[in-house]
């Protein structure tokens, strides 16, 4: 698998550059994505990692992640909610996958068991799943992932600070769009 060296979804260098090399943080990161910025979303692993000193989803599955997400700046909007979902992701990842995330995708057979593998996640619904396979299919290059990875513009298209402003530009587009169509 070919692995960038860093993933432009924050402003944080060290943010970007964890994401792209530890896939536990990748997932963390999709998890966050919710009610927050990209970029807060995104920013959470290493903020994580920063207070615990790990992203081990072993220890992190047995850790009381409430004052790590509440500590400020805060992790999340939703401290209490989320540090209980990063903490079922660990759990998770550590009782189906050894700890390893990775394995999430290695392992998969093809698109279809991809899929299931990403939607059976803790906190991760239809556009997580659709826009991770676009991650993987268009950052790190994973075959299976490529035929079940969307077509239209998500965080997978996002390949320098420039491209991740004109995504969520359009993504802004997308949504008033949507609203003014069905507000008639």
């Amino acid at each position: 698998m070919a692995a960038p060296d860093r993933l432009w979804f924050t402003e944080d260098d060290e943010a970007n550059t964890l994401l792209a090399a530890d896939p536990f943080a990748l997932l963390v990161g999709f998890a966050l994505d919710q009610q927050i910025t990209v970029q807060q979303a995104f920013q959470g692993p290493l903020r994580i990692k920063q207070r615990l000193g790990t992203l081990d989803p072993k220890k992190l599955a047995k850790t009381d992640l409430e004052p790590v997400f509440r500590e400020k700046p805060a992790v999340h909007r939703f401290p209490g909610t989320m540090a209980a979902r990063v903490q079922d992701l660990a759990a998770y990842v550590a009782d189906e996958y050894g700890g390893d995330a990775s394995r999430v995708w290695s392992d998969a057979k093809d698109g279809d068991d991809l899929t299931q593998r990403l939607a059976a996640l803790p906190g991760f619904g239809d556009m997580k799943v659709r826009s991770m396979t676009a991650v993987l299919a268009k950052r790190f290059s994973v075959g299976v992932a490529k035929d079940v990875a969307p077509k239209h513009p998500t965080l997978g298209d996002v390949d320098s600070a420039q491209s991740l402003v004109d995504y969520q530009a359009a993504k802004r587009a997308y949504k008033a769009k949507l609203r003014s169509t069905s507000a008639r």
